[in-house]
């Protein structure tokens, strides 16, 4: 998982994430990154001293539209966003992030500030001047800054790649942000790995160093160790937790235990998981298959694999089923949907179902999963709620979902969308009819 484990030191920092080498000249970097930017809002072409990151950054914020003077978008109103973010698993972690940057932040007129997964400021804090300067270009609590939204900024790339990372002054995408330097690290769910949001630091040049990426970095672990304690104790033999979605690759947590599975034994449990009555050898040969590709051999040695690695006391045969309670996170969606929190289901949704799977069933499952989720979130038509289905990977190209966004936003906030529908009705009716 990118960005939980400690830092060992500069061999982490290269030259790829940190935005100043030490003694590097700031005034000189930034003239030189103004002629770049320049270049590439004119032209789409990168050139030299553009890091990759901020390259492949730009490259991403120019196909999602992003207008380089725009301003972030408030999604959540003072209303929404109180009992939004006391709800929020980050919320627990806020002593630990104040006590570690709050002094820091302070002393150099920055601020801290940490967003959720979809790149919603949640807390914006520090230095009281500094607030009134960062208002202008709307980074308060309820913007958007995810990456998709605003272009190339530290939490919202730090969320796009998953990983810590530092931009300077003209590296951001948009204009009225390139007076500022922010550093930030995603934070995930330490049980999981769930992504949950980003922790950042945002002020001047000086922050263009380093260390302000190794302090970010040494904050974000110390949240989810902070998290790690707070969370409620591993599951029992009595219980599992299943996590399959937006991985090809499932995670099981089970009798104090983590193991990541194999593509054809995440399949193999996502089924069993939906069945707890059990299924025969047939018939998850005929799930997994729906074919005479594979033989019942072949099944059973996979299965006695899968039955060896975790332990026959939690996965019995005849029929093969699990003999815990398996809590697993697509459940919890469909759950979620069933009773109408359509918020709360989308906020579980880390993706589709096990993507790459070609199984028959589990393609079924994530087809009729996602579909109803997009409806419910269509229906809804809260800007908000669609604008992070929009944003998504998974909802980049829905031009039914860009269209309720479209129809949703005020007046004045609509262009970029707009243009995303055009581009996305375009796309489609150029392609072949079959």
């Amino acid at each position: 998982m990118a960005g939980t484990g400690i830092v060992a030191g500069e061999a982490e920092l290269t030259d790829a994430w940190v935005a100043l080498r030490a003694g590097a000249d700031p005034a000189e970097r930034l003239g030189a990154l103004r002629r770049a930017h320049d270049m590439f809002t004119a032209a789409g072409h990168v050139e030299r001293p553009v890091r990759s990151v901020v390259a492949d950054s730009w490259r991403r914020s120019a196909r999602a539209r992003v207008s380089p003077d725009g301003h972030a978008r408030v999604e959540l109103g003072d209303d929404d966003l109180g009992p939004y973010r006391d709800g929020h698993p980050l919320a627990r972690a806020m002593p630990v992030v104040r006590e570690l940057m709050g002094t820091y932040a302070m002393d150099g007129e920055h601020l801290v500030a940490v967003c959720d997964a979809q790149g919603r400021l949640l807390w914006v804090e520090g230095h009281a001047r500094t607030r009134q300067r960062a208002r202008r270009m709307n980074f308060v609590p309820g913007a958007r800054w995810a990456e998709a939204a605003v272009g190339t900024n530290a939490p919202g790339t730090a969320l796009a790649v998953d990983r810590p990372v530092q931009v300077f002054a003209a590296e951001h995408f948009r204009r009225p942000v390139q007076q500022w330097t922010c550093a930030a690290a995603p934070l995930h769910d330490p049980r999981s790995g769930r992504l949950l949001g980003a922790v950042d630091i945002t002020g001047g040049d000086s922050l263009a160093h380093p260390h302000s990426l190794a302090f970010v970095q040494a904050v974000a672990r110390a949240a989810e160790a902070h998290l790690a304690l707070l969370a409620p104790p591993a599951p029992d033999t009595g219980s599992a937790l299943l996590y399959a979605l937006g991985r090809n690759e499932a995670l099981l947590v089970a009798e104090g235990r983590k193991l990541r599975l194999s593509r054809r034994h995440s399949e193999i449990l996502v089924l069993l998981a939906r069945h707890p009555e059990g299924l025969t050898g047939d018939q998850l040969l005929c799930e997994l298959y729906e074919d005479e590709s594979v033989t019942p051999v072949t099944l059973r040695a996979e299965l006695s694999r899968l039955r060896r690695l975790l332990g026959p006391d939690l996965l019995h045969s005849r029929p093969y089923r699990f003999t815990a309670v398996v809590d697993a996170d697509f459940d919890t969606v469909a759950r979620r949907l069933e009773s109408g929190a359509v918020a709360a289901a989308l906020s579980a949704y880390a993706g589709p179902l096990l993507p790459s799977s070609q199984a028959p069933a589990v393609a079924r499952l994530r087809r009729r999963l996602e579909g109803q989720l997009r409806a419910a979130v269509i229906a809804r038509a809260d800007p908000g709620l669609l604008a992070d289905w929009a944003y998504s990977p998974w909802g980049e190209d829905d031009l039914a979902a860009w269209q309720a966004l479209d129809s949703a936003l005020p007046a004045q906030q609509r262009p970029a969308v707009h243009a995303r529908v055009r581009e996305l009705d375009t796309e489609l009716s150029a392609r072949p009819v079959r």
